[in-house]
């Protein structure tokens, strides 16, 4: 009686997974399924979940007559640069909250944690001054250095290196290594998960970033992915089937970077929740 009690619960939570699952992909699948439509087709009042005629025609309409290309290198450039900078910046930041003892410390680690609760709208002006005033509007600096400041992934290091043995530390202090020969070959080694999760996790957020990279480019040539979205409807008019397309080709890589790394990608994302650590 248990056994087909908990088989037919097992059952209708495994088909309302499914009904939650098709709710949340049907977005995707309709945008995908637009993408490939005739402009007609899309227009038409008579709609239909398949597309009568595929075609790829958008797609080749994005590629050949707009500076995709150009987009591309953009948002992998500056989403590299981020992720690099944010996690060698916040690594040391981390080691230095969690084994060192200097005046402040407790101060320190307490601005860091209050940071996380300022919201980055609330800096957009002092930012945007700034960058002007250092003459970095349109350029990668511009894009990138605002954004390598990351309170939690300091934070997250920091709940990580206070897990080591601090007896490793002293050891390699009595072999004649320094702080950050210590960070690196020590440290580093026994965190190289996380890194890799955090990195990870830097990378989509910064590609997927779109308000920052708005406010700094005014040039096409100078546009990132989400920012260059905004403007296919200045470049083709109104074409369902092509902002789709472009759509589509802002996020395929994000999505296949996801499916490939989807276990660091989600631990990092737990990490930064306070779940684990």
């Amino acid at each position: 009686m248990i056994s087909r009690k908990y088989t037919f619960s097992w059952i209708i939570f495994t088909l309302l997974s499914l009904f939650v699952a098709l709710i949340f992909i049907f977005p995707m699948y309709w945008a995908i399924a637009t993408s490939l439509k005739q402009e007609t087709e899309v227009i038409d009042p008579e709609w239909s979940f398949f597309p009568r005629i595929l075609t790829i025609a958008a797609y080749i309409d994005v590629v050949l007559k707009s500076q995709i290309g150009t987009w591309y290198i953009n948002s992998i450039m500056t989403s590299f640069g981020i992720t690099f900078l944010v996690i060698i910046i916040s690594m040391p930041c981390g080691y230095a909250l969690s084994q060192l003892n200097f005046p402040l410390r407790k101060t320190l680690l307490a601005a860091v944690i209050v940071s996380i609760m300022v919201p980055g709208t609330a800096l957009v002006i002092a930012l945007f001054v700034l960058i002007a005033d250092l003459e970095l509007i349109n350029t990668w600096s511009g894009v990138i250095l605002p954004q390598v400041l990351s309170p939690v992934v300091v934070i997250v290091y920091k709940q990580f290196f206070d897990q080591v043995p601090k007896e490793l530390r002293e050891a390699t202090i009595i072999d004649g290594a320094n702080e950050f020969q210590i960070l690196l070959r020590v440290y580093l080694p026994l965190n190289w998960g996380i890194t890799t999760a955090l990195a990870l996790v830097t990378f989509i957020g910064a590609w997927n970033n779109f308000f920052w990279p708005f406010i700094m480019t005014t040039q096409q040539d100078m546009f990132t992915v989400p920012v260059a979205i905004t403007s296919v409807d200045d470049a083709f008019g109104i074409f369902l089937a092509r902002e789709m397309a472009v759509a589509m080709l802002a996020a395929g890589p994000v999505v296949a970077f996801y499916l490939i790394f989807q276990r660091r990608v989600t631990e990092a994302i737990m990490l930064s929740s306070g779940i684990k650590g």
